[in-house]
Order: structure tokens, then sequence, then C-alpha cells
């Protein structure tokens, strides 16, 4: 039995979803940060990251706080590594270059495969071998190791997963095996964060596949959504989870808002594969977390998610930075709406961890995103004035001090 006096052991597991999932999570992280008592992002025992979580995962292990990494990826005032989101959509050129390269000597077997026997030898069979010279990738994920190496070798901050204070897993998927690797975990813990970030997030079609160790790698949604078990078998008792990408509910949507029903055929190929991706990891998580319940009785697996009727969610490109700030805006409110509706099942549970959602904070009306980082940056301005204070405790400060004035901070 566990002592009354020994802390809880709690985790954040984040799902995948491109640039728009990480927004999400950005605005879904700071909405929790500020309503719930005693619940510290960057004093977890367990971080686990999928694709784009486990950007934000490895930036709360490396003690960056939601605030911190809203100013870098969000409104990209950061002056220490500005991040470009260019970077993402830069082609792969060299991938094309090698597999343009094949193209001769498969062409040449294909026409001496087929004139040996042109009778009893089928056309296109005979130089299907031909697929072999299509890039895995369309765009070039290299930047995103290099934007993170240079992130992460700033003070205070690390690169090498042996030498954080909390555990951070980012999840891959082994391309030659299908089985999911724990980039962290005993075995695996040698590889820089920031490559494992890189193989994490290459989504196949999208980015070419990272190699780590002779092995190629893909991205870690491909078996699982979120990896809340991860962080489960590492014996801790309360997971928050946060999915940022959920099927839509044309339904829904018009009955709720009163708008006029949208039928996603009209939307083409594009929006007909986002809905059938989204049902499939959506189905999977869902089956994942039934089974949690019964595995793991002892802990409690708490999930964040946008409403099924969030068409802006749905609608946006993936990978779309123009919306940010309006986007993550809205899933800071939408969480709060959330925390509010669900006040009575979660209140309950999240006690027995020693958290508590602070109701004032919820309910106060005057509370945005947009004010909230408008705060902090005043006060951010005016305590540089006095003291030179470090990347890592800056906005940490700045977050705690907002905690303990509150409900008086707007």
């Amino acid at each position: 039995m566990k002592p009354a006096d020994q802390k809880p052991r709690v985790a954040l597991a984040l799902a995948g979803g491109g640039p728009l999932g990480a927004i999400y999570e950005i605005g879904a992280l700071m909405a929790l940060a500020e309503a719930l008592d005693g619940f510290d992002f960057n004093d977890l025992d367990v971080y686990v990251g999928v694709s784009a979580g486990s950007f934000i995962a490895a930036g709360l292990a490396n003690g960056l706080s939601p605030a911190y990494m809203y100013r870098m990826f969000i409104y990209s005032d950061s002056a220490e590594v500005p991040f470009e989101p260019g970077m993402l959509l830069k082609p792969a050129f060299g991938e094309y270059g090698r597999r343009a390269a094949m193209v001769p000597a498969l062409l040449f077997d294909s026409l001496r495969d087929y004139v040996r026997n042109p009778l009893q030898k089928d056309f296109v069979a005979s130089f299907q071998r031909l697929s072999q010279a299509i890039p895995t990738g369309i765009f070039n994920s290299a930047g995103i190791d290099d934007f993170l190496t240079r992130l992460f070798c700033l003070p205070k901050l690390t690169n090498d997963f042996r030498k954080l204070r909390k555990r951070l897993f980012l999840v891959a998927t082994d391309l030659d095996s299908g089985s999911s690797v724990a980039f962290g975990s005993k075995g695996h813990d040698h590889v820089p964060i920031s490559t494992a970030i890189e193989a994490s997030a290459a989504l196949p079609g999208l980015f070419p596949p990272v190699e780590i160790d002779g092995h190629w790698f893909v991205d870690g949604a491909l078996r699982k959504t979120l990896h809340a078990s991860v962080a489960l078998k590492e014996g801790v008792e309360l997971v928050l989870c946060i999915n940022p990408l959920v099927p839509f509910d044309a339904n829904l949507a018009s009955h709720e808002k009163h708008v006029k029903r949208r039928r996603l055929i009209d939307g083409g190929l594009p929006v007909v594969l986002a809905q059938t991706f989204r049902a499939i990891i959506h189905s999977r998580m869902e089956t994942g977390l039934a089974k949690y319940d019964i595995e793991y009785k002892n802990a409690d697996v708490i999930l964040f998610e946008p409403h099924r009727d969030d068409a802006d969610m749905f609608f946006n490109n993936m990978f779309s930075y123009a919306d940010r700030k309006r986007l993550s805006e809205q899933a800071y409110r939408k969480t709060r709406e959330n925390l509010l509706e669900r006040y009575d099942e979660l209140a309950p549970k999240l006690a027995r961890h020693g958290v508590s959602i602070n109701r004032a904070v919820l309910t106060d009306p005057h509370r945005s995103l947009a004010r909230r980082m408008a705060l902090l940056k005043r006060r951010r301005a005016s305590t540089m004035g006095v003291t030179a204070l470090t990347l890592s405790d800056t906005l940490d400060d700045l977050e705690r001090a907002l905690k303990r004035m509150r409900p008086h901070a707007a």
C-alpha cells in the first residue's frame, strides 16, 4: 500500500495531428494549466508524445512551460530559437534525387523482363517495379531535427533522454516490423530527442522514413493513437490525455449550432480521407481506453479532445499555420468549457491525486488566451528590466505568480 504522504505519480499523453494538432494541444494545455490547482505541467513523472504531440511532450519534459511554447510555436516571438513554419514544407529534394537515380536501372530490368517472353508476360506487371522510384515523402523533415537540436542546446535544456529529470517517451513505428518503439525507454534512450521527434512525426507520404541505428521509422500513430499505456506501465496513477483529431459529425453541428448541414462528400477526396483517417484512429483510441479501465483499475485516465461538431478543427488544413492564433484561442476556450461541463465527473477523480479544479477561473468571463499572453508579456518585460532571467525559468515563474494571484488576475 502506498504511504499516505507519498505524492501520486502523474503523466501526460499527447496524440498527433500535424501542426493543427500541436496548436490545439498548446491551447488546451494553457487552459488546463490555469484551471487545475496542484498540477504543474513541468513537474510530472512521465511524458508520452506521439507525432505532433512529441514536440510538445519533449518541450514540457525539458522545462518549457505551455506559455513559452505558445510564444514559440503560435505567437512566434521567441528570440532564442525562432520557429519558422515554412521549414515543415521544404521539398525532399534529396529523396527525389535518390529515387530518380533508380529509374534507368528499373526501366532496363522491366524492359528485359518483358521482351524475354512478351507473350506470357503482362506489360503492366513487368513495369510494376518502377513504383520503387516513387519518393517516400514529399517534404524534408531534416529541418525539424535541426531546429530542435538548436533549441535543446540552450542553457538548462537537453537533447539527451538520460539527462532529463523526468521520464520522456516518444513513440515511433518501425517500418520493417510494424512494431512500436518508445524512444526514451531502455535500449532506445541514446537516440537524440530531436531525432526521435523527427521519427515520431514522419507521417507516411508526407515525410520520408527516418533512419535510426539501421532501422527506418515512421509516425508513431500507425499502431496506437495515444500510447498512454507506455505511461501506465511506469506505474502512474493519473494520466491526462489530449487528442486533437476527432471525426466530424455534420448532423450534430447543424443541430447544435443551427447552421446548414454540410455534406462531407462535397469536400472531395481530401475531406473524405480526413474523415476516414480520424474515424479509424478515434475508434482505435476508444478501444484502448476501454482496455485501460480493465487492465489498470487503480489508475485514472482522463481524455480531452475537441467536440465532434467543431467545424474549425475539422475543415482547417492540418498543416496550415494561417489561423493558429484563432484556433489556439478556440482550443483554450473549448477546454475551459469542457472542464466546467464535466466538473462533477472530473473533480472527484482529480481530487484523489491532489488536484482540484478552480471554478473561479473557469467561470471568469473576462479570461482569454490573448489577454493572458498579453499580461505575461507585460510582466515579462518589467521583470526583465530588473534581472536577466534565463529562458527556462522566465515564464515558469510568471505562471506560478499568476496562480498565486488568482482569481484576481485577468
